[in-house]
């Protein structure tokens, strides 16, 4: 079956223009190296109708600079070094192989970021739908080189990039296979930050690659504002309680936001329709109560004025 050159596949689904918009909850490491917490945001993205969750996976001798692994550091669980810490919140393939079989049960897709090419081989195991380049690592041809290879969809975040820096990024990847997310690298990000006309300058630039915004801001209004400017995939991290401990807590949506969000792009998806004027049939009473010219009513009711057709 030969797809549309704009739209790419995500396990049962197309993503792209004219598909409905594919909603990610970016559970990333709010999760805190707690599985049953995983599992709780999994429960909460698959209510609200969230299309997917995202996990990150990182090698921590690799992912964690030298200088940085002895640095000692409080946290939840005690004073810890950097990269004790960093394996805390890190899950294997125990915890894993639970999500991979859970996501299926309940039926939603899952994915990841990998930070580095042996989180590639490791993801690959659970044979993903989709997988994820962190903005942090845009700029790694060797990580880009090995997820073009496994020949699933990736998904490109584009936050603290250049122009020249992204153009190079999807001509590693290549086009044919790539969803770009337009996104700003603050968490949270301040409202004049977000710059959210850029979804417009990546679809003229990018016209065979469908784009998409991830948001790491407070709210929801601009992230609505990205699906009416024509994003075809948002992504917003998620977690229970934006009080818990962690990085990204504060700017993620909590339960009930993302049960308001995922209701309300489809409500903006609807409203945008198909761009082709029309007379609607409740308009139609209105019409003849506040026409002057009532002969273009009758027209419009019979179906037989020119380009103003009767939905």
């Amino acid at each position: 079956m030969n797809i549309n050159p704009r739209l790419r596949r995500i396990g049962d689904r197309l993503v792209g223009p004219g598909q409905a918009v594919y909603v990610i909850g970016e559970i990333g490491i709010n999760h805190n190296g707690d599985l049953r917490t995983a599992l709780a945001l999994i429960d909460q993205a698959r209510a609200a109708g969230m299309d997917a969750v995202k996990f990150q996976k990182r090698t921590p001798e690799v992912c964690t600079p030298r200088d940085q692994w002895d640095v000692e550091r409080d946290t939840p669980w005690g004073r810890m070094t950097y990269i004790d810490y960093r394996h805390r919140v890190e899950f294997g393939a125990a915890e894993y192989r639970q999500i991979d079989d859970y996501c299926r049960e309940v039926g939603i897709d899952w994915f990841a970021s990998p930070w580095d090419t042996d989180s590639v081989e490791f993801l690959a195991e659970f044979n993903p739908p989709a997988y994820k380049v962190a903005s942090a690592c845009l700029t790694d041809d060797l990580l880009l080189r090995t997820l073009r290879a496994t020949g699933q969809t990736v998904i490109l975040s584009t936050g603290m990039s250049t122009p020249e820096q992204i153009r190079h990024a999807v001509e590693v990847l290549g086009s044919s296979g790539t969803v770009l997310l337009h996104a700003t690298s603050t968490y949270p990000a301040p409202p004049e930050q977000l710059n959210l006309r850029m979804i417009d300058t990546l679809q003229i630039e990018y016209p065979n690659v469908p784009i998409g915004y991830s948001g790491h801001e407070v709210g929801l209004q601009s992230t609505l504002c990205a699906v009416a400017l024509g994003a075809c995939m948002v992504e917003r991290h998620i977690t229970l309680d934006r009080s818990m401990w962690g990085s990204d807590q504060a700017a993620s949506v909590e339960p009930e936001g993302m049960r308001r969000l995922v209701r309300d792009i489809r409500v903006v998806e609807s409203a945008l329709g198909d761009g082709v004027k029309q007379v609607y049939p409740g308009e139609l009473s209105a019409m003849r109560k506040l026409r002057r010219v009532a002969g273009v009513v009758a027209d419009l009711e019979a179906g037989r004025a020119g380009t103003g057709r009767v939905a």
